[in-house]
């Protein structure tokens, strides 16, 4: 008995122990990882994955972040958090999830013999290997090198990962003219360039986006790409082989990525952090950009707010584009080389520059003993364009310099040849900084310049020049030679001021009060002001004017050779400086000795005009006629108007008043606006209280002047909006008429020369207006201001007398209704960011109906010394009116003198009373007078 139950418990055991064992290798079976698809198995999308042998390596289906609605396949690094696609099958034919089962997609190796992502519901492919049709049996593997597989019986590779790479490089693969990896997304392409076998390119739109190698043995040779990047891409040897094993064991882990911004970028896993970390990177930035600058162009990343510049003696082939920030179209030379035997090293010059990138030359000459035996090569070839010099070899270009970069880590000194004439037109000129060219009369040593502007020093070793303060030195980003302006760039953590600001908030930035600078724009835009590149908030730009120069300094009487008609003679102040000749004056503006009878201001009318401006010449030489005939008509009716006007009360004359800053409720007129007026107002209603916010209160630190209606003040609405907030005074001459015409009329016009209504505001008794904000502010704060009139040469002062004759043009015949404005003055014409001037403030506009010209009113209003004879006598107004205003303000502009100011005893039109001789004889100023 005992015996029988122990041979059963015996029998027992061993029943347990094959099926313990057979459990064991079901399990294994059925769960050990796979790194193979043969013909008779298949992945499909239940979570199941192929994970290579040495499990480096997975492949199996996934979702993109934030995109649960596609399915991709693909190879990712096993193990490893976050997720890392190295391959993708099917990048451009992504499965959509929401249409198919799971089970009906799958990646196997098809009857045909191909390795095929497909539904075998309706055998449509999300990808294959397109080969032959076969029927050798054939299947899939995943290596340890992340390279996925198709083989034959016999082993052989019929088709690899590895030669049909999406945007990823690993070891193992080699980088050959059938290779390229690519960001589907931008389109970005990085492969080998096909003329050369030593450079690779990264291509966008078949165009060349960036060109690197790693630096040859021969001279000036420049290491864009590192040694161990471009072993990596040859397969760490130069055979054919793919797969071969890793030559260095840092390579484990590490790729080589096209990314979607245009950056080849390689990665290394670094164990420690668990994490990928970015080793190298080209481009490494917007400097490294194939051609950036142009033919001629430079390029300084450091300097944000202008990348790219033209060398000094050469200037942008193309204003247009560079205006709208494009500079590849690169600059051409002012003047052409040199080719007299006589004049060569005397015409020509060189632009010595250091720390320099550049192309490859065109010539190297060995052995040369000398930079200067350089240079002499360079002047002799009337070809040459630039020459470089290092450790006996001497390099030359007969074509075109492109890719330019100062400041370069590792760079060369090179010399540009220029003309002398083109970067020092003076002998007092102060040499190049670098490519800075420094104008006249701005000095950075005591040779050089006006010692009254030595308030610069260039950094030789940089090439690049500082501006000398009170508190310190900044950084000059360029000079506007034309308008007497340059740009220094300030830390933004200084906080030398803000867009709102007229001035410094903080002590940081200080000028001397004796200094001929001044700062006019401390929110300077540098992409407004024709710069290559928008302005980057990493720092703030000051833009600073200088004062026309007086009289040279000099020695001699050979010192004053560059200004004709002067000599060397000491000044009542104990200085010897260029005196201009009898019957010559000094002319700081043009630099000069000008005759005294070429100093009357005239209009350059035989300036040359293009061809679609020729009626615009026409219209302002009528005008012009007409104005000369309307003033001597009107000298004698000025003259009982002043009498007429002191004596009567009648007349209601704007002067402007104060007014009451809070606002009140319930005093004003309920029938200002009524609901049909709404209807036919095209601009929107803004509530007081957002006004309120936008103004701060209407806070003195938002106010940008007053009219003769009230205040205006700096409005910032939500999105960074700017409007001009016009506020009317409780106690101004404009009253409910004036403010419903202004409203429902300027409503209606559109014109480029008209300020724009953007909405209006009526609550308590609060009028408000607002426009279109004009950061120049109004035409009378540049005449008649002694330093900002500088600004304004002749071009801007003939471009704004157009821009006022079409804005009037349009009212009085091109728009829907006939407007006369009856108040056009200088302060009423407003000047935009690119100082396009628009006529502004229609308080006192009228329509005038049908096809008539001219009306009268009981009620005449207007600003002395704008107004017509017949207006200000009669009340008749008419498009003459505003012709008459039109013509004084053009003398205005001309002159830079005020009408209502008196010199030698008559006023600007020739008109003068015996009060007012009396009582403005004293009051006599210098103005800004301009030459031609």
């Amino acid at each position: 008995m005992l015996s029988a139950q122990l041979h059963s418990h015996i029998q027992l055991s061993n029943f347990l122990h094959l099926l313990f064992a057979l459990l064991i290798i079901s399990c294994h079976l059925k769960c050990d990882a796979r790194n193979t698809i043969n013909g008779s198995s298949k992945l499909v999308d239940n979570g199941e994955t192929l994970v290579s042998t040495g499990k480096k390596f997975e492949m199996g289906f996934y979702s993109n972040d934030g995109d649960q609605f596609n399915r991709y396949v693909g190879i990712w690094y096993y193990n490893l958090s976050p997720k890392t696609i190295v391959w993708v099958a099917n990048l451009n034919k992504p499965i959509p999830v929401s249409r198919i089962k799971n089970e009906d997609i799958s990646v196997a190796v098809a009857e045909d013999g191909n390795l095929k992502v497909w539904n075998s519901y309706n055998a449509h492919a999300y990808f294959s290997t397109q080969l032959e049709i076969s029927a050798s049996k054939r299947r899939v593997e995943l290596l340890d090198s992340g390279n996925l597989v198709l083989v034959d019986e016999s082993g052989a590779k019929l088709w690899q990962s590895f030669l049909n790479p999406t945007d990823t490089f690993l070891p193992g693969m080699k980088m050959d003219r059938g290779l390229k990896l690519t960001d589907f997304r931008s389109g970005f392409t990085f492969q080998l360039e096909q003329a050369n076998n030593k450079k690779y390119v990264i291509l966008k739109d078949g165009g060349i986006y960036w060109k690197g190698s790693v630096s040859t043995s021969g001279s000036f040779g420049f290491s864009e790409m590192p040694a161990y990047i471009a072993n990596m891409l040859s397969n760490f040897t130069e055979n054919n082989t793919v797969d071969s094993s890793y030559a260095n064991s840092i390579f484990e882990r590490t790729r080589l990525l096209m990314n979607s911004s245009g950056e080849i970028q390689f990665y290394s896993w670094d164990k420690e952090s668990s994490q990928w970390s970015l080793m190298w990177l080209a481009p490494k930035d917007t400097c490294d950009v194939y051609k950036k600058c142009g033919k001629f162009g430079i390029c300084n990343s450091n300097h944000v707010s202008s990348l790219c510049k033209c060398l000094p003696g050469f200037e942008p082939d193309s204003p247009e584009n560079l205006r709208a920030g494009e500079f590849s179209g690169g600059c051409s030379r002012m003047s052409v080389n040199s080719c007299e035997e006589d004049n060569v090293g005397k015409l020509d010059t060189f632009l010595d520059l250091r720390s320099m990138k550049f192309a490859s030359p065109d010539r190297l000459h060995t052995n040369t003993n000398t930079s200067d035996d350089c240079r002499r090569l360079c002047l002799r070839d009337c070809q040459c364009q630039a020459y470089t010099y290092d450790n006996f070899v001497c390099g030359i270009w007969l074509s075109i310099l492109k890719n330019l970069q100062e400041n370069y880590s590792g760079g060369f000194n090179l010399s540009i040849r220029v003309a002398t004439s083109n970067i020092e037109a003076t002998a007092r000129d102060c040499k190049p900084c670098g490519t800075n060219l420094i104008p006249y009369p701005l000095s950075i040593g005591p040779d050089c310049g006006d010692p009254l502007y030595y308030s610069f020093s260039c950094d030789d070793l940089a090439g690049q020049v500082s501006f000398q303060t009170l508190n310190g030195n900044y950084t000059v980003v360029n000079f506007n030679k034309g308008n007497r302006t340059f740009v220094i760039e300030a830390a933004h953590n200084e906080s030398v001021g803000n867009c709102d600001d007229k001035g410094p908030v903080t002590e940081i930035f200080r000028l001397n009060q004796s200094s001929p600078f001044k700062a006019i724009d401390w929110c300077y835009n540098a992409k407004k002001h024709l710069t290559s590149e928008p302005l980057s908030r990493g720092n703030d730009l000051i833009l600073i004017s200088w004062k026309p120069p007086l009289e040279p300094v000099c020695t001699t009487s050979e010192d004053c050779i560059d200004w004709p008609n002067s000599t060397c003679n000491i000044t009542e102040q104990g200085e010897r400086k260029c005196i201009c000749k009898p019957d010559y004056k000094w002319n700081g503006l043009s630099l000069n000795c000008t005759l005294v009878s070429e100093l009357a201001i005239q209009v350059p009318l035989n300036r040359k005009l293009a061809p679609s401006r020729n009626h615009e010449r026409a219209l302002v030489i009528s005008i012009s006629v007409i104005l000369g005939v309307i003033i001597l008509c009107a000298t004698s009716y000025i003259i009982y108007l002043n009498k007429r006007v002191a004596s009567t009360e009648a007349r209601e004359i704007v002067l402007g008043n104060p007014m009451e800053y809070l606002p009140r409720r319930g005093s004003f007129d309920e029938d200002l606006i009524t609901e049909d007026d709404k209807r036919q107002i095209d601009v929107p209603f803004f509530s007081l209280n957002s006004i309120l916010v936008a103004t701060d209160n209407f806070s003195n630190a938002t106010k940008l002047g007053r009219g003769g209606f009230g205040p205006v003040y700096k409005g910032k609405f939500p999105e960074g909006a700017d409007m001009a907030v016009k506020r009317l005074s409780c106690h101004s001459g404009q009253g409910v008429e004036e403010f419903k015409t202004e409203v429902m009329l300027i409503a209606k016009l559109q014109h480029r020369n008209l300020v724009r209504l953007l909405g209006y505001c009526v609550e308590g008794n609060e009028k408000i207006l607002l426009y279109e904000y004009m950061p120049n502010k109004s035409l009378d704060t540049f005449i008649f201001d002694h330093t900002f009139c500088q600004l304004l040469d002749w071009r801007i002062r003939f471009e704004i007398i157009l821009d006022i004759a079409r804005g009037l043009l349009y009212l009085h015949q091109d728009s829907r209704l006939r407007i006369i404005h009856r108040d056009l003055k200088t302060s009423n014409i407003l000047l935009d960011e690119e100082m396009n001037a628009k006529i502004s403030d229609f308080g006192l506009a009228r329509i005038i109906e049908g096809k008539s010209t001219e009306a009268n009113t009981n009620r005449v209003v207007g600003t002395y010394g704008y107004m017509s004879p017949e207006y200000a006598l009669e009340g008749l107004f008419s498009i003459k009116s505003d012709v008459f205003a039109f013509g004084v303000v053009v003398l205005e502009i001309i002159s830079g003198k005020r009408n209502m100011e008196f010199f030698e005893d008559v006023n600007l039109t020739g008109m003068e009373t015996m009060d007012e001789r009396q009582g403005n004889r004293h009051n006599r100023s210098n103005h800004c007078r301009i030459v031609r």
